[in-house]
Order: structure tokens, then C-alpha cells, then sequence
């Protein structure tokens, strides 16, 4: 086996492209693994940091005439990009979603997507066959048990796949808080969908804008 590790296997934003898959009503009717709730908070943080980060990313459902529409939280991130809507159960047999991916010039692929055990699955492993260097972020995905969406990470794991969560994907992106060119959006992300750690950091920012005492 090769391990991922050092340094370069760290995400970089300027070498990643993101792949959100089937994000759509019908995958979340029958998610199990997760809150349905907190997969649809942690699809949307993932997308708002591709954005903020410049990332590029590909948005893709399945017969989205009959599974929905993929999620309006996420597309609202990207107003008016097309959804590349697919027949092919596994999104790397499509043309058009590879093809949108290579044209990015990005070697490190990020999949999230519903449900695990297929539709990110099947693509992750395909792409990893392929020679691709495959992230997926479990917290952003889900399955339609606990134990599918965990037999497919494991699954993932010995094909070579690394597994990260959305708010980890986010810090390797940031790597540096010297680095203030996206600190603005890092905070929204922050304070909109990481629950305590955002209610923390409005404690901070109250603390901080709080004029000391003046002394009797």
C-alpha cells in the first residue's frame, strides 16, 4: 500500500476540484446514517468554502425529474451554474462530469455525495483506478444505514481513498491564519453551520468590540 502522507498530500485549494453528487430529495427521504438535517448543513458549509476558496465544483444529481432537484442550499451557492444531470449510477462513467473535472486542470479530487455506499462509492474507486488522488467528506455524504455508510468507507479506504470531514477539508484549505484573504467568509462558514464553535466565535467578537471599564 501507498500512504498518504507528508506534506503534498495535504489539500491545497489551487489543486482542488470538488464533485457534489445527488444532493436531491429522494437519497435524503431514505438517509439513515446521519441527521438529514446536519448532511444538509455540512453539504452547503462544503460548497460555501469551495466557493470562498476558489474552488471548482461540479454539481451533478441523477434523473433529477423523478429524485428532485439537488438541494436549493447548495445551488444557491452557485446561482445559475448547470447541474449536470445523469442516467449512469456511477458519476465517473459520465462523460461530461470527467471531462468538466479534467478541463479545471485540479489533481486533487474531493467527492461528497448521497448515498455513500453507491453513488460515492462507485465513482471514488473508479477514480482512484484511474490515478486520481480521491478525497471524500463523510460528514457532507450518508448512506441509508449506518452500517452502509461505513462499510463503504472502509471500502473507499483500502481502495486507497481519504476521508476527511468538511471542517478539516476547510482548515488544510486555510492552513495558514496569517493568511487573512478569506477570513471574512471562514467566519461566516464558522458562525452559520459549526454550531457551537460559531456561537463561540460571536462570544469572541462580542468580547472583543466590548469597551474595557474605565476605572472609578
Amino acid at each position: 500500500m501507498t500512504f498518504r502522507n507528508g506534506l503534498d498530500s495535504l489539500l491545497r485549494p489551487e489543486d482542488s476540484v470538488l464533485v457534489l453528487i445527488d444532493h436531491q430529495p429522494y437519497q435524503l427521504a431514505n438517509l439513515n446514517s446521519h441527521d438529514p438535517h446536519m448532511v444538509v448543513n455540512n453539504s452547503t458549509a462544503l460548497a460555501k468554502a469551495a466557493k470562498a476558496y476558489n474552488v471548482p465544483t461540479i454539481l451533478t444529481s441523477v434523473i433529477a425529474s423523478r429524485g428532485g432537484a439537488i438541494f436549493p442550499q447548495i445551488t444557491d451557492v452557485f446561482p445559475g451554474q448547470e447541474v449536470i444531470d445523469r442516467t449512469l449510477v456511477n458519476t465517473w462513467q459520465d462523460e461530461k462530469v470527467v471531462d468538466a473535472v479534467k478541463a479545471t486542470g485540479r489533481k486533487q479530487l474531493i467527492i461528497a455525495g448521497l448515498w455513500t455506499e453507491v453513488c460515492v462509492a462507485m465513482p471514488t474507486i473508479h477514480a482512484l483506478g484511474d490515478g486520481w488522488d480521491v478525497t471524500v467528506v463523510t460528514d457532507a455524504s450518508g448512506g441509508t444505514s449506518v452500517e452502509a455508510h461505513e462499510v463503504a468507507i472502509q471500502r473507499m479506504i483500502g481502495a486507497g481513498a481519504n476521508m476527511m470531514t468538511w471542517l478539516a477539508v476547510v482548515a488544510e484549505w486555510q492552513r495558514d491564519w496569517a493568511w487573512t484573504e478569506h477570513a471574512e467568509e471562514l467566519g461566516q462558514l464558522l458562525i452559520q453551520h459549526c454550531g457551537g464553535s460559531g456561537i463561540a466565535l460571536l462570544w469572541e467578537q462580542q468580547l472583543l468590540n466590548t469597551p474595557v471599564p474605565k476605572e472609578a
